[in-house]
């Protein structure tokens, strides 16, 4: 046998013990599968191995195998690795992977980032289909889905047999991603080699919400010898409920009334530079006029403090999570002959997440300063940043706001697939397959209570700046200190807000893959493939705020509607017992006064859509109009390929190179507002006059081509080391939501506009992959790669000045004397130049076999990544004068690292298996890294940011024959979540805490 030959093909033997649902299953057919592949001569009897690994061992091994055996840069996880993990859904599962880090919404994984390119940059597919599932989340973790991302959080990792993360890619795997491509593969009945049956029952225990939370799973397979050839079939079920409570504090970032990012001057109320003492008299909002103070760093001075930076919403807030998870995947499969099969594979997932918010605020700091009564400014203390980290305030307006959010997910899909081979060496392979993904928001509904011009308020972030400490001057649980949220007055929104949304994706594809063996050592492929992709959402918000009998702003409880002599204490309730765990400082209140929506929504029937006795509760699409979006996209490509494997100086060279072409047509429909009608409407009341907005309609098409070309070699110049090099031209097409030509917030006096952008390109990089792969046995691997992706182009959101005759908009619409020479402000996304990004993994696997027993149990895994990036952001950009434009000032960038970038992760596993017991214990750490960067919603702070997490998770299981119990433990350290403002003054935005969680469980299998 060749060199060529000893090294790559090796007898292996797996044996995988009991495990839950899809991941009890068994690898003897699969590795016999591939063994009837491997090249026909035989092995020397001494080179062919018979070593049996079972357990968690077993299914390293098999993933290290797979990985060997491909040509592309994979890591894959195998079916007993998702199940031993103690993972709530596939992103934690994958966390575990070289490169892979995940971010957290609501305690548990929701999106993945990949050598530091976030979830918009990858590709998820689904037994080998790409799909989308989105789901919603809480504001301060960037709210409901609405583009190209993955929600890991839908699924189970139950319901999956294996996971790849393709690092690079080949011709013939489908476009759209800068960082991976992710395969998710659920179990098949020809997986298992006899009728299999296993179930599984978890008891879970979280001690902040102190709620049990069960996991149920089950999964059946047979396959069965017919007249007409072998038929098998699988079901697998997944059901879990969890009760996850949040706490902690948050600020709804930090301001500064003197500094500000526009299109035209950085700093437009201060003058040139951000000073928080000196300057030019303010023109913009301030929080108060100072009465006295005195501060170490900063001389007290009259408008000092509106030269400061200070909290915007300064409060504690609790967040409690009601989940239900159900995930259900089938699989039919008929083998006529041993050439061909037929695979109808079909999945449904169903994610429920009700989430209810309250929170004990301050709302006056956040307020425009026109018009309204200021707070005053007692005395305060500064820092040497300029913020405003300890004062006393007298007018303070403080506020109760209770928040519930019904969120709905619907998944499913279904995929019918044919490969059979034809001739002596050639195989075909055909698929067609479609999903739906239902992001549904029935009920979002917000109400409040608030206590205005309140004394002796004060705050203090010098001690704690992520626990400050607050004194409200008032008893926050009794009811007589609040009255009802008035809604104009104020400038606020209303005591009452209903926002419910949704948003439907779809996908339908099509593929056809052919390849032949035309020489020994090549094998050529080609195919192609069309995918049509549909978006489509909406968000109603109500017609009027105005809930008063009259029709016109409230100002008290008289006027709101409510039966007579209701009081708030009627219909409210006591939020108690806050803080646990969190080390709060003394005198902060851990119980205050909250809206109860049941009770309210007894008094004012306020779900019903319509004007009723109490007020106008109608909801309509036209007072959102930048959330109705209608998105149909059509990509068709084609590729060649060819796949080599040679002995090259007598050193086994094999890969692949190839081209893909692709087309891409999209057509989007956007909407704007084309102004308002008043229309006397008939009420309870009376007839009253409502305005009401009228919709117009902007649509839009293009089409555009890239060519995208492949190289994957792997060397292996010893027996067991891979030297592993990728080249690729790839492409991520822009997010779905920035699509839109609709226009919303339109300004005629300020000449403003916000919109999306149709005409955006894709984002394209060339990326360059080299690795050092040595696997000394079968369960053994060192590796070290190093990768660089230069980003040819970045999209980010920026404000750039055209005439109101390019931007698409009707001239009907021009008031205020403007004219369609008129320069325009408008904020939309931009393609900005991008930046390189490079890095390199290490990555170390290994059982402790060299130990002595009974330590020779032990083994480890433990992975590296550094990653780091400069990519240009557009913060200020180019100022323009006179018709035709003529630019005056230039653009202004700044370099920051990509966002969802952590320049530092590792993951790190210590397991023991020793006859019939297994423990392990993981970490997974990540380094902070940025999830906004100005001019995007930042309230003028450069950037947002998550700062570090290190998470640690265990498991240990004890196996009784057919039964197995497990005990595990996830986040035992109580990480924290916490998020900051500013990459110089670094100000706690967020920062809470979700409890330790335990399960105690049993597997059975038959």
């Amino acid at each position: 046998m060749s060199k060529k030959t000893t090294g790559r093909v090796r007898v292996l033997h797996y044996g995988v013990s009991a495990g839950a649902l899809a991941l009890a299953m068994t690898f003897a057919g699969a590795a016999a599968a591939q063994d009837t592949q491997a090249p026909a001569a035989a092995a020397p009897a001494e080179e062919v191995e018979a070593v049996v690994v079972t357990g968690f061992r077993a299914s390293l091994a098999n993933a290290l195998d797979v990985k060997r055996r491909e040509n592309d840069l994979v890591d894959v996880i195998k079916a007993q690795d998702i199940a031993d993990f103690p993972d709530l859904n596939l992103a934690e599962s994958l966390q575990r992977v070289p490169g892979v880090s995940i971010d957290r919404d609501g305690g548990e994984g929701r999106t993945i980032t990949v050598r530091g390119l976030g979830p918009d940059f990858t590709v998820v597919r689904l037994n080998g289909l790409e799909a989308l599932a989105t789901t919603g989340g809480k504001d301060s973790s960037g709210g409901a889905n609405r583009g190209r991302q993955f929600d890991f959080s839908i699924f189970a990792s139950e319901l999956f047999n294996s996971v790849t993360v393709r690092k690079s890619t080949s011709a013939m795997n489908e476009e759209g991603s800068l960082g991976a491509i992710v395969d998710l593969q659920a179990a098949r009945p020809f997986d298992f080699s006899k009728f299999t049956m296993s179930a599984s029952a978890k008891a879970g225990w979280n001690d902040l919400s102190r709620k049990s939370d069960p996991r149920y799973t089950f999964l059946v397979s047979n396959r069965w010898d017919t007249g007409i050839g072998e038929v098998g079939a699988l079901l697998s079920v997944a059901y879990a409920t969890r009760a996850q409570r949040e706490e902690g504090s948050s600020t709804g970032r930090w301001e500064n009334p003197s500094v500000q990012f526009n299109s035209s001057t950085a700093f437009p109320c201060s003058g040139a530079a951000y000073n928080p003492v000196s300057g030019p008299a303010l023109t913009c909002a301030q929080i108060g006029t100072v009465t006295g103070g005195t501060s170490p760093t900063v001389t007290a001075a009259a408008g000092t403090a509106n030269n400061l930076w200070h909290p915007r919403i300064p409060r504690y807030g609790r967040l409690d999570y009601d989940q239900k998870r159900l995930g259900v995947t089938g699989s039919l499969q008929w083998r006529p002959n041993d050439r061909s099969t037929l695979t109808l594979d079909a999945m449904l997932a169903k994610f429920t997440n009700n989430r209810d918010e309250t929170y004990l605020e301050i709302i006056s700091f956040s307020r425009s300063g026109a018009g309204l009564p200021q707070t005053d400014v007692v005395n305060f203390t500064a820092d040497s940043k300029g913020n405003l980290i300890k004062g006393t305030f007298d007018d303070v307006d403080a506020r109760v706001e209770y928040r519930h959010d019904e969120l709905k997910t619907e998944f499913n899909q279904f995929s019918l697939t044919y490969d059979t081979k034809f001739g002596e060496a050639g195989h075909l392979a055909v698929g067609y397959g479609q999903s739906r993904s239902i992001q549904d928001n029935p009920v979002q509904t917000t109400f409040s209570f608030d206590r205005y011009d309140s004394d002796n308020y004060s705050y203090d972030y010098s001690g704690n700046d992520k626990l400050p400490n607050f004194n409200y001057g008032f008893d926050a649980t009794n009811p007589a200190n609040y009255v009802y949220s008035a809604s104009n007055a104020l400038g606020d929104a209303s005591l009452l807000r209903l926002r419910p949304s949704k948003a439907v994706n779809t996908f339908k594809t099509f593929h056809v893959d052919v390849d032949y063996q035309i020489l020994d050592g090549f094998k050529l492929r080609y195919g192609g493939n069309y995918k049509e992709y549909g978006f489509n959402s909406w968000e109603k918000r109500l017609f009027s705020r105005n809930l008063a009998s009259t029709g016109t702003t409230f100002t008290a409880e008289a006027g709101f509607g409510l039966p007579a002599g209701t009081s708030i204490a009627d219909v409210s309730r006591v939020i108690s017992g806050f803080g646990r765990g969190l080390d709060l400082p003394s005198g902060v209140p851990t119980s205050w006064l909250a809206p109860d929506l049941a009770k309210l929504q007894a008094k004012l029937g306020y779900d019903c859509n319509c004007i009723n006795a109490n007020g106008d509760f109608r909801l309509s699409v036209l007072n959102q109009l930048g959330a109705l979006r209608n998105i149909t996209e059509k990509d068709t490509a084609f590729y060649l390929q060819g796949d080599f494997d040679y002995d090259i100086l007598n050193i086994p060279v094999r890969g692949n190179v190839g081209v893909r072409w692709v087309k891409t047509e999209q057509a989007a429909l956007g909407h704007y507002n084309t102004g308002s009608v008043t229309t006397p409407v008939a009420t309870p009341f009376g007839t009253i006059s409502t305005t009401v907005p009228t919709d117009g309609v902007q649509t839009t098409s293009r089409q555009y081509t890239n060519t995208l070309p492949s190289l994957n070699v792997s060397a292996q110049p010893w027996d067991n080391f891979y030297v592993r090099f990728a080249a690729a031209k790839v492409m991520t097409r822009p997010q779905l939501q920035n699509l839109t030509p609709g226009y919303t917030a339109s300004s005629q006096s300020a000449q403003t506009l916000t919109r999306g952008n149709p005409d955006l390109n894709p984002m394209l990089s060339n990326n360059l992959d080299l690795s050092f792969e040595w696997y000394p046995d079968k369960e053994t691997l060192f590796s070290v790669g190093v990768f660089q992706k230069d980003i040819k182009s970045y999209i980010q959101t920026t404000a750039v000045a055209m005439p109101y005759s390019e931007t698409g908009l009707p001239t009907s619409l021009l008031t205020n004397g403007n004219t369609v020479d008129t320069l325009f402000t408008v904020t939309t996304q931009i393609n900005s130049p991008g930046g390189k990004l490079k890095g390199y993994e290490i990555s170390l696997q290994r059982p402790f076999t060299f130990l002595p027993a009974p330590f020779d149990g032990f083994g480890g895994i433990v992975n590296y990544t550094h990653v780091q990036s400069d990519i240009a952001y557009v913060i200020k950009n180019p100022t323009y004068a006179g018709n035709p434009r003529v630019q005056t000032a230039p653009a202004v960038l700044i370099t920051q690292p990509l966002i969802n970038l952590s320049p530092d992760a590792y993951n790190a596993t210590l397991y023991y298996e020793k006859a019939n017991f297994k423990a392990r214990v993981s970490a997974s750490y990540r380094d902070p890294y940025l999830i906004q960067v100005a001019p995007s919603a930042t309230n003028n702070n450069d950037v947002r940011i998550k700062e570090k997490t290190l998470n640690i998770d265990s498991q240990v299981s004890y196996n009784f024959g057919n039964f197995t119990v497990t005990l595990e433990g996830i986040n035992l350290t109580d990480e924290k979540d916490s998020k900051l403002v500013d990459s110089t003054r670094m100000n706690s935005e967020e920062y809470v805490h979700y409890g330790r969680q335990y399960y105690l469980g049993v597997k059975w299998k038959f």
